[in-house]
């Protein structure tokens, strides 16, 4: 009897001690599926592989036909939207390269306008095929390049001139005449001129890339160099007489050309930078400097300073070809100044209104 109690006892205890097994097992598997759920739940909603966009380009043929013959010279392909005519250019260089991409002018129709190298095709394109018609432009130069040959000849000319060079004047009488003071101050004005004007070539002016024909820079050559020796051969010459009214005709008339000469470097900073923000979008407002305050009067006080310029030269010099040479450039820089006046009034009317183009309250 005691030995059957003894194995109910331990019987007993082996399934209390299961049931408190199982029981704790229940309790962590309760308790992993929760920290699991929590886990699932705090990752969020489960997120789709990114589709792959796949981006179509278009390209575009360009036709390039003979503006003359109307005949086909070359296809350029593979050209994007945003595809410029200068990349056009480029290409069609490769193909043809006996035209460099300055003397390649494209247009789209014959006889309408160039095409500027910044067009985008998109914005020419009617279709997938684009026609555009060539014109040889002849040979370019660059725009510095013209500036710097209009510039260097006249100052080495009357250089040549002041000299007194043999070949030009008879030696007995220009050593036996003495110079006027006048001509050694037109000497050093003529000079100061030209120098300026290259000077700010370089440093001043910001000057278009683009190139413009060989035959533009012979002809403005030409005008300077040749206005540039007829002046400087009667200033220069040993019969040369001075001005009507004397020193004071010509001090006054220095003085004069001194400080338009100021004022149009002065005009050419502003305009090369009109604000502090270099938005070329804005007229220039005059500043501090009482030489640019001639842009509450006019609009092209660039202009107005170089006629006074001429003017005062002429005065001071009384010579003809400088009278002549003063009247041509005048009537050059009016047209110049009135074109731009009339772009000046369509951008900024209002504040363009009561202004002058060249010369205060007359033109």
């Amino acid at each position: 009897m005691f030995k059957r109690h003894k194995s109910l006892a331990s019987e007993r205890k082996r399934e209390l001690i299961s049931s408190r097994a199982t029981r704790s097992i229940l309790k962590n598997d309760l308790r992993n599926f929760h920290s699991l759920s929590q886990l699932i739940l705090s990752a969020g909603p489960l997120r789709s592989a990114a589709a792959v966009k796949h981006v179509k380009t278009t390209h575009f043929e360009i036709e390039i036909l003979d503006a003359h013959t109307r005949k086909q010279i070359c296809i350029v392909d593979k050209m994007t939207q945003k595809s410029t005519i200068h990349d056009v250019k480029q290409k069609f260089h490769k193909a043809c390269p006996k035209w460099y991409p300055s003397r390649i002018g494209l247009q789209l129709e014959r006889g309408g306008p160039f095409l500027k190298d910044y067009v985008t095709i998109q914005s020419i394109a009617t279709s997938s095929i684009v026609t555009l018609y060539f014109t040889d432009l002849g040979r370019q130069v660059s725009w510095t390049t013209v500036f710097l040959a209009e510039y260097t000849g006249p100052l080495l000319i009357y250089f040549l001139f002041y000299l007194r060079i043999p070949y030009i004047y008879d030696m007995k009488e220009s050593s036996r005449r003495l110079r006027h003071p006048v001509v050694h101050l037109a000497c050093f004005c003529h000079c100061l001129h030209y120098i300026r004007y290259l000077l700010e070539t370089l440093f001043v002016h910001k000057v278009s890339a683009g190139h413009t024909p060989l035959k533009n820079l012979i002809k403005s050559c030409a005008f300077y160099w040749g206005f540039t020796s007829w002046i400087a051969y009667y200033i220069n010459h040993p019969q040369y007489t001075p001005p009507s009214f004397g020193n004071r005709q010509v001090i006054v008339s220095a003085i004069n050309f001194l400080i338009c000469e100021a004022g149009n470097h002065f005009i050419n900073v502003v305009l090369a930078h009109p604000n502090h923000t270099g938005n070329n979008a804005c007229f220039p407002t005059p500043n501090y400097n009482p030489f640019t305050w001639m842009f509450f009067l006019v609009s092209c006080p660039n202009y107005t300073y170089e006629i006074g310029s001429w003017i005062s030269f002429t005065v001071m010099t009384q010579t003809l070809p400088v009278g002549i040479f003063t009247l041509l450039v005048s009537i050059q820089m009016s047209l110049w100044a009135q074109k731009k006046h009339k772009i000046y009034l369509k951008k900024f009317n209002s504040y363009m209104r009561r202004k002058s183009a060249m010369i205060p309250f007359i033109l």
